[in-house]
């Protein structure tokens, strides 16, 4: 099988594609890319999440990239991988390298690239990186290496704590003494992931209460996927009404997506959490410049740039585009529908803390509950009613499945879906999936996974009852039945 950079980074099943040969040729590839660059003395950054062994696989990295006599920042702990993206940033390092696989279940792990602006790598590197990777994987003994120690005594890897750096970037962003006084009961989840302590550092020590679950580590996720909507999420937004919380917020496993539980415990979907962060920024922040979205996110977005006279941008999945298309129209966020958000004034890079954050201050600065902001978000730009099905395919075949599924998804020529008239049919421009729209904005989705074997149904609607009968002409598509 050959590694491929997906959506975001390449990630596989652990000690059958995932191995320690399989890491090092990544980050040979890397490692010649910031040679060929001109500026290795910049240095690379290297991080980790809290996954089985992400720490030793950093470490086989570091060896790699010390071997060809660049600086290796190698990180200290697992930390989330926002904070390694303002490390690249801060540091002024040529590229980073963050060992994880995000929300993918918990026998994977992955590799991911930033650039040296703290975002994503994008398109163009990732191919010059595959170029380099695909020959080499045949034969990992020409992979250069370092043993750690002798890197290490030979100052070519130097430790490093992500973590203060971090937290202090943030504390610019809002006033954390007046969280810690508002006397909020707020429950946290990290789902066992690299977030664990991050949300107590910032809004402890005051009165507000912090309820956190599942700060300890564990590789296996308390067999959930580390991905915050339900049904990982059922127990965290049980907790928010026994708790009598007024806020629920959590993270996934490497703290780069953003999820969220209003007052009554009830979720609040990915679609109109980036609506509600656009919708801050707009009458909080008082900002007017434009924003990204990706094709599987929410028509409100569309709605409140009409209403507020701002740009909006639409891009395929994935914060490589993502974070180009920021930089190139000087958006202020951008976000996808998975929970993964990013802000211009941080970083080009998606933050599931910084975006709980923001949500947290328009409670703060508004002084209304979740459930007021989300009717009032409706009232201004909705309706909108979201839900997205999973269909997981074996990994074994899924390459070879994936051309017939898309054959069939473009022969599809309905000329309604749940008693709407189709409008326009977007075949995507990544050649990954269809999106159908029908006369009263709602769509409907398929979009083959760049990540793991699975193919994503998403549907958003003006009512509610139309979720479900679109979600299963949607399923039936892809697997080609009547």
């Amino acid at each position: 099988m050959k590694i491929v950079f997906g959506t975001d980074g390449w990630r596989a099943r652990i000690a059958e594609e995932y191995t320690f040969d399989a890491v090092r040729v990544c980050a040979q590839a890397v490692a010649q890319w910031v040679q060929k660059s001109g500026e290795a003395g910049r240095g690379v950054i290297i991080g980790y999440d809290r996954r089985f062994a992400s720490e030793h696989f950093a470490a086989a990295a570091a060896e790699v990239v010390a071997a060809h006599g660049i600086h290796v920042f190698l990180s200290t702990a697992a930390a989330p991988t926002q904070s390694f993206s303002y490390a690249t940033m801060r540091k002024k390092a040529k590229a980073g390298i963050v060992i994880t696989a995000s929300h993918n279940p918990w026998p994977d792990n992955g590799f991911k690239v930033k650039s040296e602006t703290g975002a994503a790598a994008a398109p163009d590197m990732l191919k010059e990186l595959e170029a380099v990777i695909h020959p080499l994987e045949s034969r990992p003994e020409d992979v250069h290496r370092m043993p750690y120690e002798d890197a290490k005594a030979a100052g070519r890897i130097e430790l490093f704590d992500p973590a203060p750096d971090y937290l202090a970037r943030v504390a610019q962003l809002f006033d954390l003494d007046a969280f810690r006084g508002a006397g909020y009961r707020i429950v946290c989840e990290p789902l066992y992931g690299s977030a664990s302590g991050y949300f107590p550092r910032l809004l402890g020590g005051g009165k507000t209460q912090l309820i956190e679950l599942h700060a300890e580590r564990n590789p296996y996720f308390g067999g959930l996927n580390p991905e915050p909507i339900p049904p990982n999420t059922d127990e965290f937004l049980a907790r928010i009404t026994s708790e009598k919380a007024d806020v629920g917020l959590a993270v996934d496993g490497d703290a780069d997506r953003a999820g969220l539980g209003d007052e009554k415990g009830r979720f609040v979907t990915t679609l109109t959490t980036y609506a509600l962060l656009m919708w801050y920024l707009l009458e909080v922040r008082k900002l007017r410049q434009p924003v990204v979205k990706t094709v599987n996110m929410t028509s409100m977005v569309d709605r409140l740039g009409e209403k507020y006279g701002v740009p909006v941008y639409e891009v395929p999945v994935g914060f490589k585009y993502i974070g180009p298309k920021m930089q190139e129209t000087g958006a202020m966020m951008g976000g996808e529908e998975s929970g993964g958000f990013g802000f211009a004034m941080h970083l080009p890079e998606r933050d599931g803390i910084v975006a709980d954050l923001f949500f947290l201050d328009f409670m703060l600065k508004t002084k209304k509950r979740p459930s007021q902001l989300i009717a009032e978000l409706m009232d201004l730009a909705g309706p909108s009613f979201y839900l997205r099905k999973d269909l997981r395919l074996d990994a074994a075949t899924y390459g070879a499945e994936k051309p017939k599924i898309m054959e069939r998804l473009r022969a599809a020529k309905p000329r309604e879906l749940a008693g709407h008239a189709v409008k326009r049919v977007v075949d995507l421009d990544t050649g990954d999936g269809v999106k159908f729209f029908v006369d009263d904005g709602s769509w409907l989705l398929m979009r083959l996974s760049g990540t793991e074997p699975l193919v994503r149904v998403y549907t958003e609607t003006r009512d509610e009852s139309e979720v479900a009968p679109m979600l299963d002409i949607g399923v039936k598509m892809v697997q080609g039945s009547k």
